[in-house]
């Protein structure tokens, strides 16, 4: 196998993948999420991206695309062994056009250098998934990813105009493009954004962009109850404020991450940790963009919005800390215990707080701490459970504690994913949340597009599938 891609790639660029191999593992840190790829591949160009999907479907070879190895659901590891295919060297930006609001990058151009490529041209790429320096924007694409801004901008596939993929058995096409309307067939490149690799390779990217926004401001509102806070989130759609972020964590989160809170406590107010105040229960980030003027008027009628029910309003004097505060709630959590398992989940908003209490009731009838945060105002939550890594009980009771949350997510009228995808460890998901049709046009789309399942295999699945054979080595 080696020897062939070899003369496809080159020598240098096809990799083995021993057991502790990085191309085997993904950011999920799950049990059982270990990959056991045959080879690693590192395509130059879309061209040999082509060459090597044809060559793996041509030998019955499965074959994963991997971009930055930043996922949160397996959905770039090598569960059922084959090719991993990693993008990493497909850096160039072919296009970058900023009269016309637009770019062009490879797929392993990373989120932060497509964002700061964006600022520079006074333009502005608002999906912020995590880990910006490490993830890139095919795989952005592959799941979907979305962040705290895609409330008021969208996911990444609201900016996505075209893909170039290669689609087996091994065809570099191009879907979509840069005209404005099109409505002229079937939509064939949303079917690939968020489809995590099941139907094609991703190589390339037309991104549209946006004007940068002249001044962006955020608040932190800490909220002494969960009641609350979630009643402050509806009470902003209800005024008809559109901020660009609203986000939440829950007062466990707040808790846990209070002490590196960059803000300081307001003249005369009583502040704990980091200047979190001492009665705060729950907090909000929320932020606001636009013209300068428009910033401030935003930001004055949320003051004027929040100020009788709020415990304190932060405006942060450091954005850039403060934001990284946000950005490293995973890290400071998962220390806590020395693990955590958290599920990306989505409730309707009305429900949130139906949804946001029975998770907590089913983490504590498993005996564990648990604790939530994410997207507000979007319902989409990170709830999470905090496990010792050496006890085996406790990593059973996390999977029975998601089980539980996922039948109360469809009960209240959710979704399983909200950002992060199905990948390997939501396979099988979809079936509780979707009707059977729906289901098997699901599974219709991966046949018409993938015949012979080796593209990313195992992943996105509608269903929970049964025993397979073993592949032919």
């Amino acid at each position: 196998m080696r020897s062939e891609l070899s003369r496809l790639v080159g020598a240098e660029h096809v990799l083995e993948a021993p057991p502790g191999s990085p191309y085997n593992r993904d950011a999920t840190g799950r049990r059982g999420v270990v990959g056991r790829a045959d080879a690693v591949v590192l395509p130059g160009s879309a061209e040999e991206v082509a060459a090597v999907v044809a060559w793996c479907y041509a030998n019955d070879v499965p074959i994963v695309p991997r971009g930055g190895g930043t996922g949160l659901t397996g959905g770039a590891v090598a569960i059922e062994g084959g090719v991993v295919c990693s993008l990493e060297r497909l850096r160039r930006v072919r296009e970058l056009e900023p009269a016309l609001w637009r770019m062009l990058p490879e797929a392993g151009v990373s989120t932060r250098h497509v964002q700061r490529l964006a600022r520079e041209n006074g333009l502005f790429f608002a999906p912020d998934p995590g880990a910006a320096e490490q993830s890139q924007i095919g795989g952005n694409v592959a799941t979907n990813a979305g962040g705290p801004h895609a409330l008021k901008y969208g996911v990444t596939g609201a900016w996505v105009a075209g893909l170039e993929a290669v689609l087996a058995p091994g065809e570099l096409v191009q879907l979509g493009g840069w005209a404005r309307k099109d409505v002229a067939g079937y939509d064939l490149k949303s079917l690939l954004i968020g489809s995590e690799g099941t139907l094609g390779v991703i190589t390339a990217v037309m991104l549209r962009l946006l004007p940068a926004p002249e001044a962006a401001m955020p608040l932190v509102v800490f909220l002494r109850t969960r009641e609350e806070g979630v009643s402050a989130i509806e009470q902003v759609f209800a005024a008809g404020a559109r901020p660009s972020v609203l986000d939440f964590l829950d007062g466990a989160t707040l808790e846990i991450v209070a002490g590196g809170y960059p803000g300081e406590a307001s003249q005369g107010e009583a502040g704990g940790a980091g200047g979190v105040p001492h009665e705060a229960g729950f907090a909000l980030i929320v932020e606001v963009d636009g013209t300068l003027a428009e910033a401030r008027a935003g930001r004055d009628a949320l003051v004027e919005l929040f100020a009788e029910v709020a415990v304190a309003i932060h405006e942060p004097a450091d954005v850039e800390a403060l934001w990284r505060w946000r950005d490293g709630i995973n890290g400071v959590v998962t220390a806590r215990r020395g693990m955590k398992v958290s599920q990306d989940v989505v409730f309707p908003l009305e429900r949130l707080l139906e949804g946001l209490e029975g998770f907590e009731r089913i983490a504590q009838d498993h005996d564990l701490r648990s604790c939530a945060w994410g997207h507000g105002g979007e319902g989409n939550v990170h709830a999470t459970v905090l496990v010792d890594p050496a006890r085996e009980e406790e990593l059973e009771a996390a999977e029975a504690v998601g089980e539980g949350l996922f039948a109360l997510v469809v009960e209240l009228g959710g979704s399983v994913a909200g950002e992060h995808g199905i990948g390997w460890c939501k396979r099988g998901l979809l079936a509780l949340q979707w009707e059977p049709r729906a289901v098997e046009a699901h599974e219709q789309i991966k046949r018409v597009f993938d015949p012979k399942d080796l593209l990313n295999p195992g992943k996105k699945l509608a269903r929970y599938p049964a025993p397979s054979p073993a592949r032919p080595n």
